[in-house]
Order: C-alpha cells, then structure tokens, then sequence
C-alpha cells in the first residue's frame, strides 16, 4: 500500500461547500469502511480540508476521489502527496503495514 496526504482546496464560498457537506462526509465513509482513510478534517482556516489515506496506488485514491461530491460539482482542488511513513506511533503498525482493513 501507498500512503498519501491530499489537500482538498476549496474553489467556490464555503456556503456551496455546505450544500454538500452531509453527502462529502457520506462519501469519505467509504473509504474507512474500506480501510483506506486513516483521518480527515477541515483546515483551519476552514479553506479546505486534509485526508491522510493509503491505497493500493496514486491512481486507485484518484479514482476513489472522482467520486467525492465536491469533486463532482467541482468545488474544489485535489493536491495527493505520497510519503513514506518511517515513523509513527507504534498502534498504527497495523495499518501503516497495511494488515488491517
């Protein structure tokens, strides 16, 4: 698995970005169900938001984010940066390693 941080920038007043805040928050609930996102929230200031995620590729999270309703409506940007996590806390090895689901 490949881990990522992607930076989810907002492109239309965050009164758009409530329209559909209940459906993007339905949405990311599948990838934990999938066990691909690990945390995700609101920037502060609230411009936007952040996702820490692993997937089997960079292309396989895109495809999983051509389905967010702020993707479709096309109401913000999408920035995926892939790291490497060397260091983590130790009750994360599961899921760093790609062991739990």
């Amino acid at each position: 698995m490949a881990h990522f941080m992607l930076e989810i920038t907002y492109t239309v007043p965050l009164e758009q970005i409530e329209t559909k805040l209940a459906e993007h928050r339905a949405f990311l609930q599948t990838g934990y169900d999938q066990g691909w996102l690990l945390c995700s929230g609101p920037q502060n200031p609230r411009i936007g938001g952040i996702v820490i995620a692993r997937a089997p590729s960079l292309e396989a999270l895109q495809t999983l984010f051509a389905n967010d309703p702020y993707q479709i409506a096309n109401f913000a940007d999408y920035r995926f940066v892939e790291f490497n996590p060397v260091k983590f806390q130790p009750w994360l090895e599961d899921w760093v390693n790609g062991s739990v689901e």
